[in-house]
């Protein structure tokens, strides 16, 4: 008899959702149209960057590899495979577009540290992003056009 008292209330909602599903059955289902689908876009499009030249032909140089696991002038622990760069007066956390002279290729880089603290040099990359935009079999040092990149 006990059990039989627990079973009813299960018995009663089983039979009140059974007419509850016949009732869902029974509408009618909204039919797709062809144009709800998706459409791909055309062409991928490059969010436009607003820069602004800061320095042209300017010196560029790299970090040595003793520098690595220091702090920077910013608190950050160095990595030379970081995109990132060093600069005298530009305030930490600029994005720059840094684009080799005779490559032509663009690499962006963050400024993190303060340097070079050499006359002629303008900005010290980091090993990485130095080696994207140097020619093959060059030193050193390179000449690039330096922009701030502008949000």
């Amino acid at each position: 008899m006990k059990k039989f008292i627990y079973i009813l209330p299960l018995l009663v909602v089983l039979f009140f959702q059974k007419e509850n599903i016949k009732s869902n059955l029974s509408q009618e289902k909204p039919k797709l149209k062809v144009t709800d689908t998706i459409k791909k876009k055309d062409s991928i499009t490059k969010p436009v960057e607003k820069l602004e030249m800061y320095h042209e032909s300017a010196h560029a140089s790299y970090y040595a590899n003793k520098f690595n696991g220091r702090r920077t002038a910013s608190g950050t622990r160095f990595n030379n495979n970081d995109m990132t760069c060093a600069h005298r007066k530009l305030p930490f956390g600029t994005k720059l577009k840094v684009t080799g002279l005779k490559t032509k290729k663009v690499v962006y880089v963050t400024v993190t540290d303060r340097g070079p603290f050499h006359k002629n040099r303008h900005i010290d990359l980091s090993r990485a992003a130095f080696w994207k935009i140097r020619p093959s079999n060059y030193g050193g040092h390179i000449d690039v056009n330096i922009e701030i990149v502008k949000k």
